[in-house]
């Protein structure tokens, strides 16, 4: 076939597992070419609208210290905040028991294996790249007698989020030589067609059909189907395409059907995502541009929900957010109208992130009282205020009555306190496990939340080298490669939060560097 152009290597998709496959086959020493469905203007993938958390193993404070930048910019901490750092190590024993245990045992286990054992040096890669980490003192610790106590052992995130995260991988693969196309949707891979094997994309770019050849291969990183409502509803159920788009409004399943035409197998939770509590307010089919993350709405385990009839729906204290929060949107989906309410009093909201909960950030509801507050609420949507000031004086009376039955027990946001409304004397129906504090003390603050979607679970399914494998054959196709949300098999129903950017650069390293050598092969023989 005659080609417009041809390069070693040809990654479809502009987001942290495109890019990180991009600028790793180049550091190999390929000459490689990444188109992007989006304009420049409003690219970047999901990547773009995530707070860039990564989760990974290390050796508690003294492995990361060294490479952790401060608020001045600058790397390092001042040794009067080190000290006051509480901070356990987050062990691949800790990591693997995590993603078995959020997924029920599904998570196949060689991706799985990649993920935990890989996750440190892929972080480490970044970092040594220039890209500049935080802890995640706002997101992921609370000061505790005067020590900031770190939980759930994901700590790192991106100094400026998912804006910076994008724009240190423009950087970065620019600085390698990557050639970058946007406004340039991938139409059509190019195949053999005797032996199936990939040998570049039809791209349509400038105003017209390109063919663009790969002599290593095509990496695949286009993400999900997360931003197409008739999939949604296709393979996630009915009212699924009324949920929110939480980040980018191209990833419509191009990979998954340009793959699928050449046998590809499909692989993984298509009927499950990655769904959070969202703003009501947002919009409705692609993130925004200036908020980004700052929509999710995760200070549940510091209140309750309830639905429009008054009714709480799930157990917001089950486990640590950060492994609860991705399925919880899918939850608010299911009540009336696909929207709930979060309700906390004067002490639960003193510990509310502003990044998600300041005034200008959210449409805060609030009342002196909560005879005052379910009046409001009513104003929104609330179908029966008494039935909400029943679920609030039952929620109450339960909470006071486990803390008379266990004085021992204490209210540590840090962790499973154990402070349950599920006592001897008084239970409820649905329980909440920890964090349970009574809600009387006024003002009260409520906030309305619907689902908003982030990223769908089905993809492909790939060996240990990130090559997509054939439903026909069983073995690889010759010439693909897939990486990051486009991938099948790991996330099911559930996922730890962090895990989904790790896995990106993870398979993304992997499959840029497997592309990259099979270029060299072809290229010397």
């Amino acid at each position: 076939m005659d080609f417009d152009e041809t390069y070693d290597v040809v990654i479809i998709g502009g987001g942290n597992a495109g890019f990180s496959a991009a600028t790793t086959a180049a550091q190999f020493g390929a000459r490689v070419c990444l188109v992007e469905k989006a304009p420049f203007e409003d690219a970047g993938g999901n990547t773009f609208y995530t707070a860039a958390a990564f989760r990974c193993c290390f050796d508690g404070l003294p492995d990361l210290l060294p490479h952790i930048y401060g608020d001045d910019g600058t790397k390092g901490l001042p040794g009067d905040l080190v000290k006051r750092i509480d901070m356990s190590p987050y062990t691949k024993d800790d990591f693997h028991r995590d993603i078995l245990r959020i997924t029920k045992g599904r998570a196949d286990p060689t991706l799985a294996g990649l993920l935990v054992d890989n996750s440190r040096e892929a972080v480490q890669w970044l970092m040594d790249n220039g890209a500049r980490f935080v802890l995640s003192f706002n997101r992921q610790s609370y000061l505790i007698d005067g020590k900031y106590k770190f939980w759930g052992g994901m700590v790192l995130t991106m100094a400026g989020q998912g804006k910076e995260l994008f724009q240190f991988h423009l950087n970065t693969a620019k600085k390698y030589g990557v050639m970058i196309h946007f406004s340039s949707p991938a139409i059509d891979l190019v195949a053999d067609p005797t032996t199936n094997e990939v040998t570049g994309v039809k791209v349509f770019s400038e105003g017209k059909m390109r063919l663009i050849g790969a002599r290593g291969g095509v990496v695949l990183a286009s993400g999900g189907f997360q931003a197409s409502p008739a999939l949604r509803a296709q393979y996630l159920g009915p009212n699924w395409d009324l949920a929110h788009v939480r980040g980018s409004k191209y990833n419509t399943g191009d990979g998954h059907a340009m793959a699928k035409k050449l046998g590809a197998k499909l692989d993984g939770n298509y009927s499950g995502c990655h769904s959070v509590a969202w703003d009501a307010n947002s919009p409705l089919a692609s993130g925004d541009r200036v908020m980004t993350n700052r929509y999710t709405k995760s200070g549940y385990p510091l209140g309750i929900m309830v639905n429009i009839n008054g009714d709480r729906f799930v157990d917001e204290g089950f486990d640590l957010r950060n492994f609860t929060y991705a399925i919880f949107g899918k939850e608010i989906l299911k009540q009336p109208q696909g929207i709930a309410f979060q309700i906390w009093d004067a002490e639960g909201s003193k510990l509310l992130r502003q990044e998600e909960y300041a005034d200008d950030v959210t449409a805060n509801i609030k009342g002196e009282t909560i005879g005052e507050l379910a009046d409001m609420l009513k104003c929104e949507g609330l179908r029966d205020g008494r039935r909400f000031l029943e679920t609030i004086n039952q929620f109450n009376d339960a909470c006071k009555s486990f803390q008379l039955e266990h004085p021992e027990k204490e209210f540590d946001p840090s962790q499973k306190d154990g402070m349950s409304t599920q006592g001897i004397r008084r239970s409820l129906p649905i329980g909440k496990t920890n964090w349970a504090m009574p809600i009387e003390h006024g003002p009260f603050q409520a906030v309305e939340v619907t689902c908003g979607i982030t990223f769908t679970f089905g993809g492909l399914a790939v060996t240990s080298k990130a090559e997509v494998v054939s439903e026909f054959t069983g073995s690889k196709i010759e010439g693909l490669w897939c990486a990051g949300e486009l991938l099948g098999g790991l996330f099911w129903d559930n996922y730890p939060g962090g895990s989904g950017l790790t896995m990106g650069t993870v398979m993304g390293r992997i499959a840029g560097k497997e592309v990259a050598k099979r270029a060299r092969i072809r290229n010397d023989s």
